[in-house]
């Protein structure tokens, strides 16, 4: 009896025995079927097998067919956008693909080296934020939600200043306005753009901001940013104009590098409103250069405190914050809304420019080479047709 025990023992070892011991990357049930590791199989199917197969990443497949409910977009092993090596478990991705699992885009020709790739819910809309909608704490430029399936896959670039194209790979030309367009309001004795900066104190006190600085933020239309020496807030006259304050603001634009702002005047003063309890300085800033024709970026003003690891060295502002609506470009502003207060570590937006004033709305325009001339994407300047010269081709030498 004995050995009849140790003979089916025996068998029934040699039955359990799985396929290539699972290739060590499993371990053997008792139906003689391999229990894989993680990310260990067989074959395109998955299936356990001998366990000699690595299992690639697997992320949101770019494209795939519809279940019966008609989902699409499920889990796919590199993502549906490259090949599985057995060997290694890694995937090789294919061209315009990257990631681990292939879960992302490339950016074409890797931005030409003059961007950076970035995911499309990243991607913001105009320079500033106030050019879109100045009824908000944040200053930097919009972003907008994005809830669609291809967040955090999908990318393109963003190009650095004085750069252009879908690859960044074109320098940008100058703008200027069209020296024969025909303008509107050709009567009107204002040709230049103009912008309000509204600053109002948390308090009401305008001596309360006597002698606190701040800085000014100009995006220029090749994308260039920058931003001013500290501007010493001069303590206010009871009301009337401020020249000494005004010129101060004036220099400080004028000194920014490469002459992005080439003129401008500047006008301060102190007002009231019936819908504004408290007295408040408007600053009128009109660009009268011809480096800065035509609508421009609005002004940011930087009025948060920067007094370590951070430039320009500011002690910033205490400025109320409301909401304002702005109304067909125009100086009708509504500050009728209730005092909104601003969420701590966030900039406020009193500061910031609340409108075009009523005839500031330029009637410069601002083209290309103005119109005028072809840009050379290479160099980045403005060949002119016959007739015109100039950096943006807006000088009239020939009048046919």
């Amino acid at each position: 009896m004995k050995s009849l025990f140790t003979v089916a023992a025996f068998v029934a070892s040699v039955n359990a025995n799985c396929d290539n011991s699972c290739s060590g990357h499993g371990s053997c049930t008792m139906d003689d079927v391999c229990d894989c590791f993680d990310n260990w199989g067989v074959g395109l199917s998955m299936d356990s097998g001998d366990c000699s197969d690595r299992i690639c990443p697997f992320e949101i497949a770019w494209v795939d067919s519809p279940d019966i409910n008609g989902r699409t977009n499920r889990y796919a092993e590199c993502a549906g956008r490259g090949i599985c090596n057995r060997g290694s478990g890694l995937c090789e991705c294919f061209e315009g693909y990257e990631g681990e699992a292939c879960h992302r885009t490339t950016c074409p020709n890797l931005c030409s080296g003059h961007g950076t790739c970035e995911y499309i819910e990243d991607m913001v809309f105009m320079a500033v934020y106030a050019d879109y909608n100045n009824v908000d704490f944040v200053q930097d430029a919009k972003t907008m939600d994005y809830p669609w399936w291809d967040r955090t896959k999908t990318r393109g670039c963003v190009c650095d200043a004085q750069y252009t194209d879908i690859d960044c790979s074109k320098r940008m030309c100058p703008y200027g306005t069209d020296i024969l367009a025909d303008h509107e309001w050709l009567v009107s004795d204002q040709k230049w753009e103009q912008q309000v900066l509204t600053f109002a104190p948390e308090n009401g006190n305008l001596t309360a901001l006597t002698d606190h600085t701040f800085a000014l933020t100009f995006v220029s239309r090749l994308n260039e940013t920058f931003t001013t020496i500290p501007i010493v807030f001069d303590e206010p006259p009871e009301k009337g104009a401020m020249s000494e304050f005004a010129n101060d603001i004036r220099l400080a634009l004028l000194h920014l590098p490469n002459k992005v702002i080439d003129n401008c005047e500047v006008f301060a003063e102190v007002r009231n409103s019936s819908g504004f309890p408290n007295p408040r300085v408007e600053v009128t800033v009109t660009f009268s250069g011809d480096a800065v024709q035509g609508p421009q970026n609005f002004l940011v003003v930087e009025d948060y405190e920067c007094s370590s690891g951070c430039t320009p060295r500011i002690t910033g502002l205490g400025l109320e914050t409301a909401f304002r609506k702005i109304a067909d470009n125009t100086s009708n502003v509504d500050y009728s809304a209730p005092y909104i207060a601003p969420s701590e570590g966030r900039r406020k937006l009193q500061a910031s420019p609340a409108k075009r004033p009523d005839g500031g709305k330029a009637i410069y325009n601002s083209y290309e080479c103005g119109r005028r001339g072809k840009c050379d994407y290479t160099s980045g300047l403005c060949d002119c047709f016959e007739g015109y010269t100039g950096e943006n081709c807006n000088t009239l030498t020939t009048l046919v």
